[in-house]
Parts: C-alpha cells; structure tokens; sequence
C-alpha cells in the first residue's frame, strides 16, 4: 500500500467515526490543522507526506447509566488506518479510582492486542467498553469505598500546547497570564503571528484553563499537542512528581527578536533554541512541520 492510499485508508476510517459519533461531544479531533494537512494530501497528492500525527477522543457511557462516562484518547503514530497504526487506546472518567482505571485499560490493550487483526479496533474498543465497563465500576474494595479514593483525573499531570493563528489583543494576553496564575500553572506564551500558549499543571486546572481561552473570539485556535502523565494516588508524592515533571515556571510572554512591518513576528530560531534549552525541541516540527536548528 502506498503513502497516499494509506493516508487515503486513514481519513475514510475517520469519516466513518465522525459518521458513528456525529456530535463533537462524542467524537473531537484534537488537531484540525492535522486533519486538514492529511485531507490535502490525499487531494493534491504532494511529494511530503503529512508530518502531524492524527489524535482525537471518543466520549462515551459506560455501564448502564447516562451519568457515568469514560473518554478515550487515542493517537495515531503513522499514515494507514488508525485501526493498525493507533498507540495504546487510554480511557479516563472521572468515575474510576485509579486501581480500576489502570485495570481496566490493561484488559482492554489486551484484548485488542489478541482480538483486533486490522480490522477497525476503534469500535471493537467502544463495544468492549460498553460491554465490560459495569464490572470496572463496582470493583472498588470496602477500603477504598470508605476513604473515597481520588478519581484519576486529580492523579494526572498535563502539559498543552496550543496554536493560535495569531495573538495581538492585549486583553487577550492579560487574561492568558491572569487564568494561568488562578488555576496555578507554569508555561509561557508567545504572542505574535502565529501565537504559542504553552501551559502545564494539574490536568483539572489546564482544561479549565483551555476552556476559557477557546471561548474568546480567534481566527484560529487549537490543542497542537498535548501530553498526560499519570501521577501517584498519593497526594504528597504527586505534588513532588508534579514539580519534577514542570519545564517551565510561572508562566509569562516570551518575545524573540521581533521583526516585521507590523513588528508581529518572532525569530523561530531563537524560539527553537528556548524549547531545545527546556528539552522541548521535539515540539517544534509539531508546531511548524520543520526541523528546528
């Protein structure tokens, strides 16, 4: 199978996601702009294969009542159908205890791993959730229902990387640097065309904060990359691995040598030197689709 008919293989197999789970609810492609490049490449059939990793989330019921609900997120590591080129599915709802979350998304990579021979695993996954969830649910022990153990979501560190076509509103950047000391995150943004806001902490708190920021007015605005770390269901020891796992202090603008009619645009080799320095370098090909140096 060629390049192009992989990526053709690829978006078909998300038209039929987006067909099944219609509301964006449900089915959410966390990087547009990925999308977009895989769908011209199919289109104009250029010589560079796309460089973006394909990533979404399926939002679903698990068990026999509405109330209760898991996302799963998955990521797509290269061209073909994300049946055969997804990494390891990994479903959160705030309605497991860590234990039963960690069980549950061992059984569930098994399965796949054993069940799943190309064929579209993505909805063998849904099924197999929808089927085996309630077992998940109700397998807390006597300890761990009298001590009410955290929902995993408040064990879990997150770091965002968000574009925006451009960022020049003052209030805009006020309110970035205001939310982001409420909600107790550290990063940094660079406003400009296009702009970077990078903000990392407490999960609750990083989709709190992008929350906010989506519903202000933007020509363009995404999640570029995001990354999720399990942090230990003790609360002492994942503050420790929390600080451990920050790159950035408390978060502030960036600028690097602007320059430009309008004095609107950075110096991307001095913004590369700035990640390479906080071992991010791997994010800027994400952000720019080339190499940085």
């Amino acid at each position: 199978m060629t390049s192009y008919e992989e990526a053709e293989a690829q978006v078909s197999e998300l038209d039929l996601l987006s067909s099944m789970f219609p509301n964006e609810e449900e089915f959410s492609i966390t990087d547009q702009l990925a999308l977009a490049e895989l769908r011209d490449y199919t289109e104009t059939r250029t010589t560079v294969p796309p460089t973006f990793q394909i990533q979404f989330t399926l939002t679903m019921k698990l068990g026999d009542t509405d109330s209760v609900q898991g996302c799963m997120h998955i990521r797509c590591i290269g061209l073909g159908p994300p049946s055969n080129n997804l990494t390891n599915p990994f479903l959160r709802s705030p309605s497991l205890v860590r234990s039963q979350q960690t069980q549950l998304n061992s059984d569930l990579n098994a399965y796949l791993r054993s069940n799943c021979n190309g064929d579209v695993c993505i909805l063998s996954a849904t099924e197999w959730l929808q089927d085996n969830a309630e077992t998940y649910l109700h397998s807390l022990t006597p300890t761990e229902n009298v001590q009410g153990a955290a929902p995993s979501e408040d064990a879990m560190f997150t770091r965002l990387w968000i574009y925006s076509h451009h960022i020049y509103n003052k209030q805009k950047r006020k309110y970035i640097l205001e939310w982001s000391k409420e909600l107790g995150l550290s990063g940094f943004s660079m406003p400009g065309k296009p702009g970077i806001v990078c903000v990392e902490g407490e999960q609750e708190s990083c989709e709190e904060f992008w929350s906010r920021i989506r519903k202000l007015t933007w020509k363009r605005i995404l999640i570029r990359h995001r990354e999720d770390v399990p942090l230990s269901s003790s609360a002492s020891a994942a503050r420790t691995e929390m600080q451990d796992l920050r790159k950035f202090p408390a978060l502030e603008e960036k600028a690097f040598d602007v320059h430009g009619s309008r004095g609107n645009h950075m110096d991307l080799g001095q913004l590369y030197q700035f990640l390479q320095g906080k071992g991010c370098a791997e994010i800027f090909p994400m952000y720019f689709g080339i190499e940085g140096r």
